[in-house]
């Protein structure tokens, strides 16, 4: 498998991921402005929609969409425990903190992205974003994990996207409950692994 990525964008995610189950992957950084591969190829021409993650997988088929390649890498090693099994409840409570953090958390934090974004678009946005973390806070006290002791996909996607408070200097420590979880995600040796590989540590 190849994974496509950008240094710290949301195809963290499935980096961690590929690196919790033990599955084997090639990495491809994309440069997301000229839309090209550190190879050169032309981005678009393996995934039109020219933003990251992209999966390719073994025998040339595609997957976009992050919450989507979690699930599929999760479902490669059920043994590991990253996902619920497909049709229980525990993986509709999964899926439902993706579509949270997809929708919820990752989108609000878009026009904080884009350089010509008002700044009273942006205080709005970091508002939002705030009630938000305010959600998580409250529903980590006392868990270890979004959906309890164990490390999930989704709290890789969470990881990621709380991450971007920092260069977005939105200060955490106001949430202690969220704080420790993402001290508590960051420590996971293959989560250390994918930052160091993507160069953020």
């Amino acid at each position: 498998m190849q994974l496509y990525y950008s240094p710290g964008a949301c195809s963290l995610s499935p980096h961690i991921i590929l690196r919790e189950a033990g599955l084997a992957f090639d990495l491809e950084q994309v440069d997301l402005k000229a839309k090209k591969t550190n190879s050169g190829a032309d981005y678009t021409q393996v995934n039109p929609k020219g933003y990251v993650p992209t999966l390719r997988l073994d025998d040339g088929r595609i997957l976009t969409e992050g919450p989507v390649i979690v699930q599929y890498l999760a479902d490669q090693k059920p043994e590991s425990g990253l996902a619920p099994a497909a049709g229980t409840m525990e993986r509709y409570r999964l899926q439902e903190w993706l579509a949270f953090i997809s929708t919820e958390l990752h989108k609000t934090f878009s026009p904080l992205f884009k350089p010509d974004t008002p700044e009273e678009s942006k205080k709005i946005a970091k508002d939002n974003i705030a009630n938000r973390l305010d959600y998580l806070d409250r529903h980590l006290a006392g868990k270890q994990y979004l959906t309890g002791d164990r490390f999930t996909v989704a709290d890789a996607y969470a990881f990621t996207v709380v991450n971007w408070s920092k260069p977005m200097q939105i200060d955490l420590s106001r949430w202690p409950n969220l704080t420790a979880y993402m001290e508590r995600v960051a420590a996971r040796p293959k989560v250390q692994e994918a930052l160091k590989a993507e160069g953020l540590v």
